[in-house]
């Protein structure tokens, strides 16, 4: 096949105008082709340029020799990559006679998903513990925080069916980049399970948080169908280690598992696990992450300001936007896990604590956009060893359920209050969407001093690059915490625990991945590791 880049056509061109654009792109007949494909649209939306659609083609046609040489020179026409998914391995016969154990993937959100599927595509009958609930039991549990002010510490935002990642955007774009094209085999098995086909070739694909539902329900079966295992409200509380060696996970009110190859696809927010990997002697680090807050602005501001007077164009959608600031304070803020017209979410795991985050549905309809103006910290900020950053977390998260009146309400001030460093006492054009509710008051005393001093200077330096970034009604709601783990389960080339053999650490709770198709990218890699490690027993 022959791949075609920056095939640029009008926004609105008719369904027949990109055939013909590839047959003049490379001075073809159109009896001499057999097919294209889309791999990637994305648009540009400049102000001053004419809205237009940017293609990436893949594409048969006869005689693809002679075309590739004679485009040699021409960096936009190249063979095409193989994208398509090749398994590393077949699992032993051992593994369905019961004479080789079978493997354990401990956690079921976007990394164990994979690592679970994947195995089990080859056959290697994996059983996957999962301390949470099945995902619609699960959604009435996140319901009771978000209506009735109620936590259920084992199945939430964090914990259940699908993790974290059940209850965001469904954003599955990433920086990451591979030749194996593992990002695909990601988008490719949520198309299969529902997702729309779209998320195959849209520049920043998402699937929403309610259409995920279903999704997930869909690759659970399919892991189910090959031979895994998923057992749900099974809470990882210890693991047996002999001579360096993995030999078993003490399920709490059950029998403890015996097993000799265990994934960790924890998540970012599995604080007891991390404090039963450490009194285990497993290896781990302290690692960067960032705290801040997330903010709210009228939709139609964001879009206006990002796309000028295309704002309210149907085949482009709410805007979007990605913002970077380096502090005078050395410390850097930027904007994180950006939701177009979407909705803050109390996202806590553990009693007597505040956290957020945002999600949107697929239509992303909703009045306000909303993102995370965070601060990068590094473990000079919470010295103390590897779990030295949770405690710095849970210090935070404690004083924004204080300071939001002890009842899950979350503080939140104006934009323009925070700026002029006086308390808000009430809403005005923006109204939150956080639920169970947003309690005004001053933010200042919610972080350290430092990360309050650099988002202060950030606000009005993203004010040009999108005007009414400061505007004043817009609304801060704290905190953010979790936005990446705050520690590492660190791993060798083998992809196993650097002291545990059999111990195969994954995803973004083992500081691999961030967000999640890079979490379905790690839980992949790490599957084959494993299957290829039976294979070599």
């Amino acid at each position: 096949m022959i791949r075609i880049t920056e095939l640029r056509l009008p926004i609105d061109h008719a369904p027949e105008a990109l055939e013909k654009a590839i047959l003049k792109r490379l001075d073809l007949d159109v009896k001499d082709l057999i097919g294209f494909e889309v791999f990637k649209r994305s648009y540009d939306a400049r102000k001053n340029v004419a809205l237009a659609f940017i293609y990436i083609v893949d594409l048969s046609s006869k005689n693809e020799a002679v075309l590739l040489q004679k485009y040699a020179g021409d960096i936009h026409v190249r063979p095409s990559p193989d994208t398509s998914y090749h398994f590393v391995a077949k699992a032993p016969e051992s593994i369905s006679t019961g004479q080789t154990l079978r493997p354990v993937v401990v956690g079921f959100g976007p990394c164990g998903i994979f690592a679970a599927l994947v195995l089990a595509q080859m056959g290697c009958k994996p059983i996957v513990l999962e301390r949470g609930t099945q995902v619609r039991e699960r959604t009435q549990d996140t319901w009771g925080l978000w209506r009735k002010n109620k936590l259920n510490p084992e199945s939430n935002v964090q914990f259940g069916d699908g993790g974290a990642g059940t209850f965001s955007d469904g954003k599955l774009y990433s920086q990451i980049k591979g030749p194996k094209f593992y990002g695909r085999k990601v988008i490719n098995e949520f198309v299969k399970a529902g997702a729309p086909e779209e998320i195959t070739y849209v520049a920043k694909p998402h699937i929403g948080t309610f259409r995920l539902v279903g999704v997930v329900e869909k690759m659970r079966q399919e892991t189910i169908d090959l031979g895994g295992e998923i057992r749900f409200s099974q809470k990882v509380i210890g693991f047996d280690i002999e001579d360096g060696q993995i030999t078993g996970v003490k399920i709490e009110g059950q029998l403890d598992l015996p097993a000799s190859h265990v994934i960790l696809a924890l998540g970012h927010s599995a604080r007891d696990t991390f404090e039963a990997l450490q009194h285990a002697g497993v290896f781990m680090e302290a690692k960067p992450f960032s705290v801040g807050f997330r903010i709210e602005h009228p939709q139609s501001l964001i879009d206006k300001a990002r796309l000028g007077p295309h704002a309210g164009h149907e085949l482009i959608g709410a805007a979007d936007y990605k913002l970077v600031h380096h502090a005078k304070n050395g410390r850097s803020v930027y904007s994180f896990c950006m939701c177009p017209g979407g909705t803050v979410v109390a996202a806590t795991s553990e009693p007597n604590r505040v956290v957020t985050n945002g999600m949107s549905q697929y239509s992303r309809n909703e009045r306000n956009a909303n993102a995370g103006i965070v601060v990068g910290i590094t473990p000079e900020d919470y010295p103390g060893g590897p779990l030295a950053g949770v405690e710095f977390q849970r210090a935070i998260e404690s004083k924004a359920f204080e300071l939001g009146g002890g009842t899950y309400e979350a503080p939140g001030q104006l934009v323009g209050d925070f700026l002029a460093d006086k308390p808000s006492t009430q809403f005005a054009s923006v109204l939150p969407s956080y639920k169970p509710g947003v309690h005004l008051t001053d933010l200042a005393d919610s972080l350290p001093a430092y990360a309050i001093e650099a988002i202060r200077e950030a606000i009005p330096v993203f004010e040009k690059q999108i005007k009414g970034f400061s505007m004043k009604d817009a609304v801060l709601t704290g905190v953010e915490t979790r936005t990446s783990s705050p520690l590492r389960i660190t791993r060798g080339a083998n992809y196993q625990s650097l002291n545990i053999k059999g111990l195969y650490s994954a995803g973004e709770g083992a500081g691999y991945a961030g967000g999640i198709l890079s979490a379905g990218v790690d839980g992949i890699t790490v599957a084959e590791a494993v299957a290829l490690d039976y294979l070599s027993k």
